[in-house]
């Protein structure tokens, strides 16, 4: 059976603790993986390397930097289909979406290649006589990454390219679900000169969270996963004195007004709810349909949703693929079977799908639910798998009040020919990411991903001017030269003049 260890001061490193965790291939249920569990003591030695090569990386010069960064970026872009397949054998996703998320993680790479730019500080002359001040950003030290299994590769980069492109060293630990692509991020960063320490990546589970949230020389912490868990690494880091971003889960409304075009709606249904089997934060998990478009709304989901072809990952006809574990394709199917035992209209049940040749694989078809009563657990909780609630709303006032009133505020969509409406959207709902006419509203690498209340713990979202932020900090220095006419005793507090 294939063995992943850990990646330790720029090298691999066998697991120590003698404990490991299953690694399957969704489409097929088969377990021909492990991955070493990394106890306390693997932790701390990964800490240790990471700072060992911080007295030495804070200094390097950020032209020598940003060459290793483009040299990985390269690299990267060379070895993605190789990445992609490592995604699709693990998680599950087709190899198209899985392509996907490896040139969104380009994306940051390419920023944190610019690091000169969004590390420049600034300088103010005579602000009194003979004073100047200036204000720089400096690294942080060594910072933790704990990263989901949804996206094994966009996530940790979109943290640890910018964290060493400011000088900090890092420490990840992926899911453990699919560790495969983040051994293999960390080679390439190898191959591409970045020097021995400066990336470690620790496999695991809670003891390892556990530990990286409490150790007392990691200095902050990032996290992107489900709301309960976001709220505790949150918790437990400024419990420890760290800095910490946790970005939680997310119940993402697409509201949809009378004038909309309703065949580009529900392409953009289809495509946001059940593409990567919905498994995905920015996913649309509700449609509220405005007006009576509601039926004519539904029918063209439908037809679509039932159009799907779900298979392997590695099919290339495939356009759905299976969920990460057995335990998670039944959860999701409980919500269907719940969701008609508490008001909703069960229009596709995508529950029984089975796919032939791949009878243990962890397959599940997708599922419309129509006129979901918003106390339905379907409605109330992230499902996180291919279900589309649809939701009816007279008037657009009541639809956001509706979407306002979620828990959460990750993203949001509006599909309307309404420029009016559409700005009226965009300033009142409660998110932190909005799209007009765009479904999935991910922001490009140069603005920042995060959302409001319950999917966000924390001040900084990622990546983007937020990512530099929150992986440095300020410092002001204020400057004067001697000057034979300086001397003397004041003790009054000082004043520019």
């Amino acid at each position: 059976m294939k063995t992943i260890d850990h990646w330790i001061g720029g090298t691999a490193v066998e697991g120590a603790s003698g404990a490991y965790g299953p690694v399957y291939n969704p489409a097929t249920g088969a377990q021909d993986t492990r991955v070493a569990l990394a106890s306390t003591a693997e932790v701390d030695v990964a800490v240790a390397a990471a700072k060992e090569a911080y007295r030495e990386w804070r200094h390097v010069s950020l032209s020598r930097r940003t060459a290793i960064l483009y040299r990985y970026r390269e690299l990267l872009d060379a070895h993605r289909d190789e990445i992609a397949a490592l995604i699709t054998a693990e998680h599950g996703k087709v190899h198209s979406d899985a392509l996907g998320e490896v040139a969104r993680g380009l994306e940051i790479v390419e920023l944190a290649c610019a690091i000169s730019h969004k590390l420049k500080g600034e300088l103010s002359t005579e602000v009194s006589s003979g004073v100047d001040v200036a204000s720089i950003r400096q690294p942080l030290g060594v910072v933790a990454g704990i990263t989901p299994f949804n996206f094994p590769a966009m996530v940790p980069l979109w943290m640890f390219p910018v964290a060493i492109a400011c000088g900090n060293t890092f420490v990840l630990k992926p899911s453990e679900k699919d560790p495969s692509a983040a051994i293999r991020l960390a080679e390439l960063a190898a191959e591409a000169g970045l020097p021995a320490g400066v990336l470690n990546v620790v496999n695991g589970d809670k003891v390892a969270v556990d530990r990286l949230l409490e150790h007392p020389d990691v200095a902050a912490v990032s996290f992107v996963g489900s709301t309960p868990i976001a709220r505790y690494i949150q918790s437990r880091a400024i419990e420890h004195g760290k800095r910490v971003q946790a970005l939680g889960g997310a119940k993402n409304h697409m509201l949809v007004l009378p004038d909309a075009d309703l065949d580009v709606a529900a392409d953009n249904a289809i495509n946001a709810a059940y593409g990567s089997a919905g498994e995905r934060c920015m996913a649309v998990s509700v449609v509220v349909a405005v007006g009576d478009i509601g039926d004519d709304l539904v029918k063209k989901i439908a037809d679509r949703a039932t159009a799907l072809r779900i298979g392997p990952g590695t099919d290339p006809a495939s356009e759905m693929g299976p969920l990460i574990t057995r335990e998670h394709r039944d959860k999701v199917a409980s919500y269907v079977h719940s969701a008609r035992e508490q008001g909703a209209e069960v229009v596709v049940d995508g529950t029984g799908l089975t796919v032939e040749g791949y009878p243990e694989g962890f397959f599940i078809g997708v599922s419309l639910l129509d006129k979901v009563p918003v106390s339905a657990d379907a409605y109330r909780d992230e499902i996180f798998g291919p279900v589309l609630c649809v939701v009816r709303a007279e008037t657009y006032d009541e639809a956001i009040e509706l979407i306002n009133a979620s828990r959460w505020g990750n993203g949001t969509a509006i599909f309307t020919r309404d420029g009016g409406a559409a700005r009226r959207f965009q300033l009142e709902v409660e998110a932190g990411m909005v799209g007009v006419n765009v479904p999935i509203p991910v922001p490009v690498g140069y603005h920042s991903f995060g959302g409001w209340k319950d999917s966000l713990f924390g001040d900084h979202h990622i990546y983007g001017n937020d990512g530099v932020h929150f992986y440095t900090r300020g410092k002001v220095v204020t400057t004067r030269w001697p000057d034979p006419s300086d001397g003397g005793i004041n003790l009054g507090f000082p004043r520019n003049h």
